[in-house]
């Protein structure tokens, strides 16, 4: 038996926020130029909410696509660069952005970052935070040197189901943690014919790093379990596989966790699972009873008792918790999704550096709930860690060190 709530959302419910008659956060971009996907997500993620505008950028390291960029954004020509380095140093001298967003392959991640943050700025990164751990320990010590602010794009700790789970985990209502199964099926990489620019530099060990898959769609994964209940992962024992012939990096990943209040778990990731799309899943079992979330379903949350009815809990509801309510746009029964998840972690992330800058010293619960260094270090660390227990085989487990 389903209970399901569809109780209408309280207009009162609804964080109004003084911040909207502010001036606009101004925004840079490195990255998502002619071509790009995740570029165009950024952008409009951003500026959804009307608190940050999109004011200059170096959109390419092929100038002339940067420029072409530029003018497809409508913006002027003199704050459209031909490359990072040359925007960070004029910017810094205009004193005409805020933060620069950073959407370009892993291996461009480390030295924009740094360059921006001790330029002044904060930074919004696209996962993983870097090419590999080493840089990743580096850049956060540069951020804690800086005092600045550094955001790290897990889309999908953005979702209000995703924060009701977290919080109700948080709560205790299902008891102590005892198993974690989560997934990640796709099927984009099934075929070795692919050719595409976003493949291209997935499969390259020179810019995607020591992984494939498990960096470009298992850390996400890593990263909810540990988001979702508040646990971390200790050990893993991992399978790495590289099913297409002729690729340098993983396409399929199989992973066993240990997580630190002794319960253990199943860590699934593939670029190869034909007919696939985005099919994140994520399934918590405790002691009392059980929550379900799922990415193509992502308005819904199940939670089932051990001894009573299962309930279904919709966005939107205002028998939600704070941080599921805040995190809602639209009153129940109207579809939110991917862009909207991403907008969340600009709009946290945006208010959170705009209170820094106004000096206010007590920020929200809901406006700091954003990933950052911190998380983009555990995602490195199970990388380099999940690399190195695969290919070890004499050691069942390795533990997960930062």
């Amino acid at each position: 038996m389903f209970i399901e709530h569809r109780t209408p959302l309280s207009q009162k419910s609804k964080m109004a926020s003084s911040s909207n008659s502010m001036k606009k956060l101004r925004m840079g971009m490195i990255g998502g130029g002619p071509g790009a996907f995740i570029g165009a997500v950024h952008r409009t993620a951003a500026c959804l909410d009307g608190e940050i505008e999109l004011v200059c950028g170096a959109f390419s390291s092929d100038p002339e696509k940067s420029y072409e960029m530029g003018k497809q954004l409508g913006l002027p020509t003199n704050r459209v660069y031909g490359s990072y380095k040359e925007m960070i140093e004029q910017e810094q001298k205009l004193g005409g952005m805020d933060f620069v967003a950073i959407v370009t392959p892993n291996h461009i991640h480390y030295e924009p970052a740094v360059l921006a943050l001790r330029a002044g700025f904060d930074v919004v990164l696209d996962k993983p935070i870097c090419f590999s751990l080493d840089e990743a320990r580096q850049l956060s010590r540069i951020v804690n040197e800086t005092g600045r602010t550094l955001c790290l794009t897990h889309t999908y700790t953005g979702y209000p189901m995703v924060k009701q789970a977290r919080q109700m985990i948080a709560r205790n209502d299902i008891g102590l943690i005892r198993k974690v199964y989560v997934e990640y099926p796709q099927g984009w990489l099934s075929r070795d014919t692919i050719n595409s620019k976003q493949a291209k530099w997935r499969l390259d060990p020179k810019q995607s790093g020591l992984a494939g898959c498990l960096g470009d769609i298992g850390i996400h994964v890593f990263n909810l379990a540990e988001y979702i209940t508040g646990l971390q992962v200790t050990h893993v024992c991992a399978d790495l596989r590289t099913v297409v012939q002729g690729r340098q990096l993983d396409d399929d990943a199989s992973v066993l966790l240990r997580f630190n209040n002794g319960a253990n778990g199943v860590l699934m990731a593939s670029q190869i699972c034909a007919g696939e799309e985005n099919n994140l899943k994520i399934r918590v079992y405790g002691e009392n009873g059980s929550i379900e979330w799922q990415h193509a379903n992502c308005n819904t949350l199940t939670v089932r008792w051990l001894d009573s009815p299962a309930e279904i809990y919709r966005t939107g509801t205002e028998y939600l918790s704070q941080s599921a309510i805040h995190n809602a746009r639209v009153p129940a029964g109207h579809p939110e999704g991917y862009i909207e998840a991403f907008a969340n972690i600009y709009r946290n992330f945006g208010r959170t550096i705009r209170a820094k800058k106004n000096g206010e010293t007590s920020l929200s619960e809901e406006w700091k709930d954003f990933p950052g260094v911190k998380e983009g270090i555990r995602g490195m660390a199970f990388i380099e860690t999940c690399v190195a227990n695969s290919k070890n085989d004499n050691e069942k487990w390795t533990e997960l060190k930062e």
